[in-house]
């Protein structure tokens, strides 16, 4: 889907998107572990996890649930009529609330909380992210995710 800026603006407060479950298996987990060098039995020895933690086996890193946001939001945010790239531009804030145990399937679901015109042919969007795990009440993360939208002419 492709909205206008002005169709945006009228969504603010409202959910913007929701994407499909993606599962978290041990393949994910370990290859995210190496990559960045957080190889913590917690998340890296099933047996040791479930002998000595009280989750029951392993779990993802947090860092690794908030990485998949950025897979979340490709696949349900709607693009901006115009739009010639986005970024990352930060987070107001990020809490981890509930491990997610290896096997579990967890997506995104994003609410349009603020869009702030910032000059010509750029938009500051501020997203409410949840991050919710299949079959739990809590979430596994909520964050407010701010993006910046470039245009090439002046977003009308």
């Amino acid at each position: 889907m492709e909205l206008t800026v002005e169709e945006l603006e009228a969504r603010v407060g409202q959910q913007i998107g929701l994407s499909d479950w993606v599962e978290v298996d041990q393949e994910m987990i370990s290859t995210f572990g190496k990559l960045t060098f957080d190889e913590q039995f917690i998340h890296m020895d099933p047996e040791r996890a479930k002998a000595e933690t009280p989750f029951g086996g392993t779990i993802a890193h947090g860092f690794l649930t908030l990485s998949l946001a950025s897979k979340f939001a490709i696949e349900s945010l709607p693009d901006v009529k115009g739009r010639t790239m986005g970024i990352n531009y930060g987070f107001n804030k990020i809490r981890f609330l509930h491990p997610v145990a290896t096997g579990k399937r967890i997506r995104g679901r994003f609410t349009l909380d603020g869009l702030t015109r910032k000059g010509d042919g750029q938009i500051l969007q501020e997203f409410g992210l949840s991050i919710e795990i299949e079959g739990v009440e809590s979430p596994a993360l909520v964050a407010q995710w701010l993006t910046m939208t470039f245009f090439e002419e002046v977003a009308a």
